[in-house]
């Protein structure tokens, strides 16, 4: 087994059951600190999936928001509330991805006048971190069944449009279902490697390849042949390159951390309008706080996370998006990528005040 960590970081490794033997005083030796968060992964997985099977799923009407959909069931949800919902929502699709799945967003907010701003939230960049795809679909139910209730809510879709993917690697989300739950990457295929897949959020064209990437087709964190190689990278970043003069804020939702971070994410620098963003993500991860007493660190990514070069969120700010920011939701490696569902109602709950205050700030001038 080889492992590329640095020093002073932490890490998650899976490690096959009969390695742990080697591997355990292999790390006593080497006094690197361990603790195992999940003794038997395979059995929790498959605890995960029986739970899913047996459970009874109600059609489209009564769509639970409190369990995970596959993407098929995202899919139909959209085409439902683009039918039921039409003066709200306007669903449309910015491409293909590399297995040839339309990559659809729900445009969300009243068609009150002919430019508004406009915010962009992507969920599922990585296919393993279900609790992101759950978010935007929650964020999409609040929206629509508080508009007339809530004038925040009425507010900010009056004022502002909402690009809204819920999935952004609908391959690698797919997949995630049918046959590796901890898949991360995207699906494409290598002419020389028998790995597929890229890291989806590593192929932007920022800082491409550089730091925390790596060129190895089969590391989780490649690169990819060249920037926006993947279609999925190319079609969102098409989009939001037409639009850049109308998208203030950037949001992706990833797992797991529970961590608010800005740029920079490929160096430690601070970004020209720190105080304004600094002053957004304080105040949301306090709203967040709110809810349940989660605490969220906040800060550039770089100094908060690690260092990562060709990031999404990196890119947004770099074409010219004043606000991006990425979501690390729940939790801090106790369930990991397996949140259970039980844990979405509050995770979601929690993050839907954040980027509600993260919208009233754009509301209001920040100098």
């Amino acid at each position: 087994i080889i492992f590329h960590i640095s020093e002073g970081t932490v890490t998650d490794v899976h490690v096959p059951g009969n390695s742990s033997q080697i591997l355990l005083p292999y790390l006593q030796q080497a006094n690197i600190k361990y603790t195992i968060i999940i003794s038997d992964l395979q059995k929790a997985i498959e605890k995960q999936s029986r739970l899913r099977s047996s459970r009874n799923r109600r059609s489209v009407p009564g769509y639970n928001y409190e369990v995970y959909h596959s993407l098929e069931e995202i899919q139909s949800w959209m085409y439902h509330l683009n039918k039921t919902h039409s003066d709200l929502v306007h669903m449309f699709s910015v491409g293909k991805s590399y297995e040839g799945r339309p990559l659809f967003v729900l445009k969300l907010g009243k068609r009150s006048r002919p430019y508004k701003r406009a915010v962009w939230i992507d969920c599922g960049i990585h296919a393993r971190e279900w609790i992101g795809p759950a978010f935007c679909q929650w964020f999409v139910k609040e929206a629509l069944q508080t508009y007339q209730s809530d004038p925040a809510m009425r507010r900010m879709l009056n004022q502002l449009y909402f690009y809204i993917m819920p999935v952004f690697n609908v391959d690698g989300y797919h997949f995630s279902w049918t046959h590796d739950r901890f898949w991360r990457k995207t699906r494409s295929k290598n002419s020389q490697f028998r790995c597929h897949g890229v890291d989806a959020n590593r192929n932007w064209k920022v800082k491409w390849c550089d730091e925390g990437a790596s060129f190895h087709p089969c590391d989780d964190t490649y690169c990819g042949p060249f920037p926006e190689s993947e279609p999925e990278v190319k079609a969102v970043a098409h989009f939001l390159r037409k639009r850049r003069k109308q998208i203030k804020a950037y949001l992706s939702f990833h797992a797991y951390a529970q961590m608010l971070l800005y740029p920079y994410s490929y160096k430690y620098a601070t970004i020209p309008n720190f105080s304004c963003v600094e002053s957004a993500a304080y105040n949301a991860v306090n709203a967040l706080q709110s809810a349940y007493g989660i605490r969220y660190r906040y800060g550039p990514a770089s100094s908060t996370l690690y260092v990562s070069s060709g990031s999404s969120m990196d890119w947004a700010y770099k074409n010219g998006i004043p606000y991006a920011f990425a979501f690390e939701l729940r939790d801090t490696g106790h369930f990991g990528f397996l949140l259970p569902e039980i844990l979405i109602k509050p995770t979601c709950t929690e993050t839907m005040l954040a980027v509600k205050n993260i919208t009233m700030h754009l509301l209001k001038k920040c100098h």
